[in-house]
């Protein structure tokens, strides 16, 4: 994510805007302080990769003899880190034949950028990046008797293993990383305070499960009422989701989030300079 120097720097001056994610926070934090912005790291869950898992070493060298017919890939990071897997097992030109010799399905664009990094070609993508476009498509293409390999996002279960089974598919299951506990269950438990105080302009989330973890802490330290409130008053607490995958914990608690039109975080860096501007250039013309 690259996001240049424009004519809006400095204009976020003043404003605190807390971020959720640990996975290039640094990167994300540095956009949105070229414009002026001071960051409040409040990573919601942390990134615990399984390069080491025996398991999972396993399960490759098994779809290496048994050859998938299709490759499911639900996340760009994910598929990365199993190429590292195959990488540090010694496996990487058997991983990258086994793959070239199978219709690769990918959930949405930043799975796709990962396949065509690593010189793959998806045979079709997700448009919607969720699970629940690529399980439709291919119970309605019918997966009987087809083997199917699916790398699973950080939070594991996602339904396509039940349902690809249930429809009489022959399903490996990958997990190449999980989501672990709050590298700073403080930070957090603070964050959640800010924002329920109006001490801060906007948040930013990057994933469900992490949306969801947030929420969570704001509800055990006692001011879910309150962090809902702040988002949604008119002047209140700015909440910005990367897309309508990560967005959908918040609505389900009647949080409206402003989404990039574009799923990713430099149009979401984007985003956040253009709706935090507004408010503060609403805020002085109302103060005068």
């Amino acid at each position: 994510m690259e996001e240049p120097r424009t004519d809006l720097a400095g204009e976020l001056s003043g404003c605190r805007v807390v971020l959720t994610a640990q996975r290039r926070a640094a990167q994300f934090a540095a956009a949105l302080e070229r414009h002026g912005a001071a960051i409040v790291h409040a990573p919601a869950l942390s990134v615990v990769p399984h390069i080491d898992d025996p398991e999972l070493v396993a399960r490759t060298r098994t779809l290496l003899d048994q050859q998938p017919d299709i490759v499911v890939v639900t996340t760009g990071v994910g598929f990365t880190g199993w190429g590292e897997v195959a990488e540090a097992a010694g496996l990487t030109e058997q991983w990258h034949a086994m793959l070239a010799n199978a219709r690769i399905i990918a959930r949405g664009p930043k799975a796709r950028g990962a396949i065509q990094a690593a010189g793959l070609v998806p045979d079709w993508v997700a448009e919607s990046e969720t699970s629940a476009e690529i399980q439709q498509a291919l119970l309605d293409e019918g997966v009987r008797d087809v083997r199917i390999a699916i790398q699973h996002h950080g939070a594991g279960a996602d339904g396509l293993d039940e349902a690809f089974a249930a429809a009489g598919a022959d399903v490996c299951s990958l997990v190449i990383y999980r989501w672990g506990p709050a590298p700073d269950p403080d930070a957090v438990m603070a964050a959640v305070h800010l924002i329920a105080r109006r001490q801060c302009e906007a948040v930013a989330f990057t994933s469900a499960p992490g949306a969801t973890a947030f929420l969570e802490v704001a509800r055990d330290q006692g001011v879910l009422p309150q962090v809902i409130d702040a988002f949604n008053e008119e002047r209140g607490v700015l909440a910005a989701a990367v897309g309508d995958v990560t967005a959908a914990p918040l609505w389900s608690h009647g949080i409206k989030p402003v989404i990039p039109d574009r799923f990713r975080l430099g149009a979401l860096v984007r985003t956040l300079v253009a709706k935090l501007t507004a408010l503060q250039r609403a805020g002085v013309e109302g103060g005068r």
